[in-house]
């Protein structure tokens, strides 16, 4: 709801005088309203900032997160010598290892078959009525019903029971009886698969049994490994590999997880960047062209803890940023210079991981940045809540005001044209006397007044 002046009209000589009062009440009405929607104007703004700053924040303090991980695993990494026959993915290892991999026999796939014979449209499955599910160790006894005992019922049936299998229907399209069950399981790995029909009585297959499925068969250093899934994840502690191919011979893969250097450099440059635009809106908050949010403890403390993370020492033979490549310009902002990086030796890279792990080093700060930035505790968003509070009694304030004010407005209006009304009248009435006196004076005096 918004206010505007009202417009006056009247008839009296006085209405511009009347319009004046209502429009420099207006204006005197105004001033406290302005006041609050300017206040609410620089609220927004801030509620904006304060949402940008989070935002810097966060990805800092992810970057710096990220930073601590990469030194806690002294950025070990996992390759495999041959990708098409297994592929390495998630590594959360903590000490450098090689293993081999060999003699893969069978790489892990679904049971599958499909009906027997075909079966022409509405054709009868089973004349007993009953039909037995046989998925790895459990059974499943199904009772076709009445207008159940067809191709498609025997499909929804088994797709109802939560088996870990999947029944579809193909049609070949062609002959009477085009209409073929397939009966797949839903996860890999060798598994009986069987459909009976007449399970109590004479039994009866109702599909093929040539894909019972398979397991991934390989040996690891030599010892034999069989599992349902070509994704291994509990062979080897911390590592995750994928079986893709069988090999042939004496061919074999070798896993390696090692140490890379690479993924401490990505690391410093990423924090690098996010540091820097940090940085950059710090610097848009404080001196003589300060937006906002210029004083604000979140700024300040947000700074502070920008020269806690550049003022990190370490213990060993790094012990600075600066060491491994993020120099800090005059500007405040930081600069990765990947020569310096690359220069180091191995054993400085390992003292490196040391420095920045988030045990002891660089990452431990994640948690001061986390208390300013989580998005659910962190100091920003408990100052988020009190804008929004703020935010919401200046609406109300607003809404209330607006009211009074378009209430007032109308109410003068009213009164001014009563009062508009009168002053015609008595005009009316000046004019009728004078115009009576005046004809008498011309009747008497041969004059008028006028």
């Amino acid at each position: 709801m918004g206010i505007s002046p009202l417009s006056f009209t009247g008839t009296s000589s006085f209405s511009t005088d009347f319009q004046s009062i209502l429009e420099r009440s207006f204006r005197i009405a105004q001033l406290p309203l302005s006041s609050l929607q300017n206040q609410r104007t620089d609220l927004l703004q801030r509620k904006t900032l304060t949402t940008a700053l989070q935002g810097l924040v966060s990805a800092f303090s992810s970057s710096l997160e990220n930073l601590g991980k990469v030194g806690t695993a002294r950025g070990l990494g996992g390759s495999s010598s041959n990708t098409s026959k297994v592929a390495v993915g998630l590594v959360t290892a903590d000490t450098p290892a090689t293993y081999t991999v060999s003699e893969i026999t069978s790489v892990a796939r679904s049971a599958s078959e499909t009906s027997l014979t075909g079966y022409a449209d509405g054709a009868s499955i089973s004349p007993s009525g009953t039909v037995k599910l046989t998925v790895g160790t459990e059974t499943y006894n199904i009772t076709l019903g009445s207008g159940e005992n067809t191709l498609a019922g025997l499909r929804n049936k088994i797709n109802a029971l939560g088996a870990g299998v999947t029944a579809t229907i193909f049609t070949t399209g062609t002959g009477p009886t085009p209409n073929y069950l397939s009966v797949s399981a839903n996860a890999t790995g060798s598994k009986v698969l069987k459909l009976q029909e007449d399970p109590n009585g004479t039994p009866a297959e109702l599909l093929t049994a040539a894909n019972q499925g398979a397991n991934a068969e390989f040996k690891l250093n030599g010892v034999s490994v069989s599992r349902a899934s070509n994704n291994v994840n509990d062979v080897v502690a911390g590592l995750t590999f994928t079986i893709k191919e069988t090999t042939s011979g004496s061919e074999t893969v070798r896993l390696a997880v090692a140490s890379d250097r690479n993924k401490l450099r990505t690391a410093l440059s990423s924090i690098a960047s996010a540091y820097n635009s940090l940085v950059d809106f710090i610097d848009s908050q404080v001196g003589e062209a300060a937006g906002l949010l210029s004083g604000s403890s979140l700024v300040g403390q947000t700074s502070n803890a920008l020269r806690r993370f550049t003022n990190v020492n370490g213990s060993g033979t790094i012990k600075t940023l600066t060491q491994l490549g993020l120099e800090l310009g005059k500007d405040g902002k930081l600069t990765f210079t990947g020569d310096t990086f690359d220069a180091l030796t191995d054993a400085q890279v390992l003292s490196g991981f040391d420095y920045v792990n988030d045990k002891t080093g660089v990452g431990t700060l994640k948690s001061v940045f986390a208390s300013i930035g989580d998005p659910v505790t962190g100091l920003i968003k408990l100052d988020q809540d009190q804008q929004e509070r703020a935010d919401t009694r200046l609406q109300n304030s607003i809404t209330t005001l607006t009211e009074r004010i378009n209430a007032q407005q109308a109410t003068l209006r009213l009164q001014l044209s009563q009062a508009d009304t009168l002053l015609a009248t008595l005009e009316n009435q000046k004019r009728t006397v004078t115009a009576s006196l005046d004809g008498l004076n011309l009747t008497l005096y041969g004059r008028s007044n006028g």
